[in-house]
């Protein structure tokens, strides 16, 4: 019998896709399904960014384009890094790629090599511990729960380092938690990093600019560890421009190079065409997406609202991104009907098919005490789920 790789057959599917799934095979039922599993903005691409689209199809940019991408957007890059937050970069550091999440696996399979190990701060998002098996390489999770608002500290990435260890990744504002390093609790991690020569931080900050705080601060700042920091970021959530699949790093040249060559073999150069676009989102008018964040603001601080009017749930106040991470287990052990609760992804089912809301179980995330709930979504909407979560809970006994 013809079996698929061991390197495939090793990887979990993606919760969170997997739950959107299930929400759309219910929709297609007739019934009427809020889904808040996915971690994207409802928000439409703003115009400026789509007028650049059309006209790089007038201008006939239907091409092959550079693997590391167009010089103009990487010019953007920089510049954007520059003003933004005071890091210089070259053009020859910065490499586009089919996504943020491209960008990530790209470094991973690039610097990790069978048994190196990779510090991964739980919890995480879904897809970097995949990534790291993908390579080979053996996941370190360091646990960081509720009551130190989901962040790791220095003690516990030191104790968690070993000769073996490669990389650190880390995702402020944090997917799925909505966490933000400030400056001094970067710069305690920094400290640590600094004294381990062979480690590299892949420092995702996609989610750069949906943040409650004020300036976003990169580990990258701190000059005894800048040459070993790779910035993963993208269009997706700044700009409202998921669908488009743009991401890129800024990288030591050494990475750069790594992932440009490995780039060139397997997806080569992103879409000429969002690439244009991207552009556009750069340059352009940023008006848009301080609209975006403040309205994610209000969300966020609705959803709290809601979810701390409900019996037995622990939730902290996200200060990035647009999630909420509940904490949930007081339902563990409870049922209703023929539904029994004995961890989060049967209450991650039980609200789908009893609420009728499609979150996801925490165990994805590496906490499977907890739950998430992306709140890009409408405020009426996000009310309404919420109402329903609530329900939904008070019939377990």
């Amino acid at each position: 019998m013809t079996q698929v790789s061991e390197r495939i057959a090793s990887l979990s599917p993606s919760e969170t896709l997997a739950m959107s799934q299930k929400s759309s095979e219910l929709a297609a039922q007739g019934i009427d399904v809020i889904n808040l599993s996915v971690g994207e903005p409802d928000f439409f691409t703003p115009a400026h960014i789509k007028d650049a689209a059309k006209k790089a199809i007038d201008d006939n940019f239907s091409f092959y384009s550079p693997v590391p991408g167009y010089m103009d957007l990487r010019k953007a890059i920089v510049a954007k890094l520059k003003k933004e937050n005071g890091l210089d970069f070259t053009t020859d550091r910065i490499i586009v790629s089919n996504g943020a999440k491209q960008s990530v696996c790209n470094v991973i399979l690039s610097i990790i090599d069978p048994g190196d190990e990779v510090i991964v701060p739980s919890p995480y998002w879904v897809s970097y511990v995949e990534m790291v098996k993908l390579a080979e390489g053996i996941n370190v999770i360091v646990d960081a729960g509720i009551e130190q608002d989901f962040k790791i500290t220095p003690d516990q990435l030191e104790a968690a380092i070993t000769p073996k260890t490669k990389a650190l990744i880390l995702c402020s504002p944090s997917n799925p938690t909505g966490s933000v390093y400030s400056k001094e609790e970067l710069k305690g991690l920094a400290d640590v990093i600094a004294k381990y020569p062979n480690i590299i931080v892949l420092s995702d900050e996609i989610y750069e600019h949906i943040n409650y705080v004020g300036r976003h601060e990169s580990i990258a700042q701190f000059a005894d560890i800048t040459d070993r920091v790779v910035i993963i970021n993208g269009v997706s959530k700044a700009f409202a421009m998921t669908g488009w699949r743009i991401g890129y790093i800024a990288a030591p040249l050494w990475i750069a190079k790594a992932t440009n060559k490995l780039q060139g073999q397997y997806t080569s150069g992103a879409s000429s065409i969002a690439q244009k676009a991207s552009v556009a989102a750069y340059n352009g008018d940023q008006r848009c997406v301080e609209e975006m964040r403040l309205a994610f603001l209000r969300r966020r601080d609705l959803g709290v609202r809601l979810l701390q009017e409900i019996p037995d749930i622990q939730v902290n106040v996200p200060q990035g991104a647009f999630y909420l991470f509940p904490k949930v287990d007081t339902f563990f052990g409870k049922s209703w009907e023929n539904y029994t609760i004995n961890n989060v992804t049967d209450l991650a089912m039980y609200l789908l098919e009893v609420g009728h809301v499609a979150t996801v179980g925490g165990a994805a995330f590496g906490a499977p005490d907890c739950l998430r709930l992306s709140y890009a979504t409408s405020d009426e909407k996000l009310t309404e789920a919420i109402g329903r979560i609530k329900a939904a809970l008070a019939k377990l006994m």
